[in-house]
């Protein structure tokens, strides 16, 4: 307990699995937690257990794929906290259909694109302004393990590897600012998004590619152990962490 004590997070996607976990967490260990997703009323509904928990959050209601969405939580969470020190980019969307290269449609390529990359980048570049002026901050994005090793449809791994090289590219230029960033790859999580995928609509090319290439009788990981990891990255038990990319999957994927 107390290890984000006074600190003010900003958790993306917070309104469901990893991101209410998270802020569940955040909030326990005395972080002062803003959440935002584009659903609102299951905002209020994390915002409402933390605060009969005791802890603290303000709701600001967001799509990252807008770049104006993103600067307004920033200017809320200022406005609210005074100072930003912890940003964790987790919300992101998953290709329903695990659709292949040679399959692939523009609108999938565009939607995971505009939210994974674009909107993981214009949160980071909002947040890395407050914490670069202040010489201190850090960033954790959730990435994936298909970011990691390409198993996943094409337009997801894609723009989810995005998010690891920019995770290395915010870690090298803020370093003399005293500013972190760390990219997390969790494996197969059971969260209502990825429970809700109909198994009837994946590409089952896609599947079969990726079936030869992981375990997949190891166990899926559970929102708390991703939350877990990323306390870690977050706090300043890992103050000498940046530019680092670690997979959280059970061995799956080894």
């Amino acid at each position: 307990m107390g290890r984000l004590t006074n600190k003010v997070a900003v958790i993306t996607g917070g309104n469901s699995g990893i991101g209410a976990c998270t802020a569940e967490l955040f909030a326990k260990e005395g972080a002062k937690v803003v959440i935002s997703a584009r659903r609102e009323n299951q905002l209020w509904q994390v915002a409402d257990k933390i605060k009969a928990a005791g802890g603290e959050a303000l709701v600001v209601p967001c799509d990252i794929s807008n770049q104006t969405q993103c600067r307004e939580v920033m200017r809320k969470t200022i406005e609210a906290f005074g100072t930003v020190d912890i940003l964790v980019n987790n919300a992101g969307v998953v290709d329903a259909g695990i659709e292949a290269v040679e399959k692939v449609t523009d609108q999938t390529i565009d939607t995971l694109i505009d939210i994974n990359t674009k909107g993981t980048l214009y949160m980071a570049r909002e947040a890395s302004k407050i914490m670069i002026e202040k010489q201190s901050g850090s960033i954790v994005n959730v990435s994936s393990v298909a970011g990691y090793t390409g198993c996943g449809g094409v337009a997801y791994v894609a723009s989810k590897a995005a998010v690891i090289g920019m995770t290395k590219n915010i870690a090298m230029r803020c370093a003399s600012a005293n500013v972190r960033c760390n990219a997390l790859c969790p494996g197969s999580v059971a969260t209502p998004m990825t429970m809700g995928m109909s198994k009837e609509g994946l590409d089952p090319d896609m599947i079969g590619s990726m079936a030869k290439h992981a375990d997949l009788s190891l166990p899926v990981c559970t929102p708390q152990e991703v939350a877990n990891a990323i306390l870690f990255l977050a706090g300043d038990e890992s103050n000498a962490v940046t530019g680092q990319v670690i997979v959280i999957d059970h061995g799956a994927n080894l």
